[in-house]
């Protein structure tokens, strides 16, 4: 049993190690295509048509929910009494209580590349192309872990 619990904390910290910097680079790709598709410079109505690609910019309308601030506020403004207290409820601090699982590495133990490249097989990745993308995320985690040495958790109730 204490084996098999070892093994399953190894592989939550491989996986959140792995998860990092896949993370960033997801955040940076996110922010990254908005401002690419500004660059581009065409307007609503326009449309470009290239050898390997195309383009066009359309308008569409859609439904989209009212902000909750926003709404509260016309509240507000058309029930005064009643949108203080709405305001009141929504500014109470409400105690939860939250279980989370920590882990780390004890001193002096580090995960091995087999610890790594099973969790990235268990992702769908071939054992080659595991291990060819293995140095690099490790390259990057390991600036990223760098920067803060602490205690991980996770969110279990």
């Amino acid at each position: 049993m204490t084996e098999n619990i070892e093994r399953q904390i190894i592989e939550i910290i491989a996986t959140d190690r792995i998860d990092k910097p896949i993370s960033s680079m997801s955040g940076k790709l996110k922010r990254a295509k908005p401002k690419l598709a500004k660059a581009v410079g065409l307007q609503p109505g326009d449309s470009f048509e290239g050898q390997r690609v195309y383009a066009r910019v359309g308008t569409d309308d859609v439904m989209k929910a009212r902000g909750m601030r926003s709404a509260i506020n016309e509240f507000a403004e058309n029930y005064p009494r009643h949108g203080k207290i709405l305001d009141g409820l929504i500014e109470e601090q409400r105690e939860l209580s939250e279980t989370h699982l920590y882990f780390g590495m004890n001193d002096g133990c580090r995960l091995t590349a087999d610890d790594y490249l099973g969790v990235m097989t268990n992702l769908g990745f071939t054992e080659a192309t595991a291990g060819k993308l293995y140095p690099e995320l490790m390259g990057t985690s390991y600036k990223m872990a760098r920067k803060r040495q602490e205690e991980r958790s996770i969110l279990v109730g």
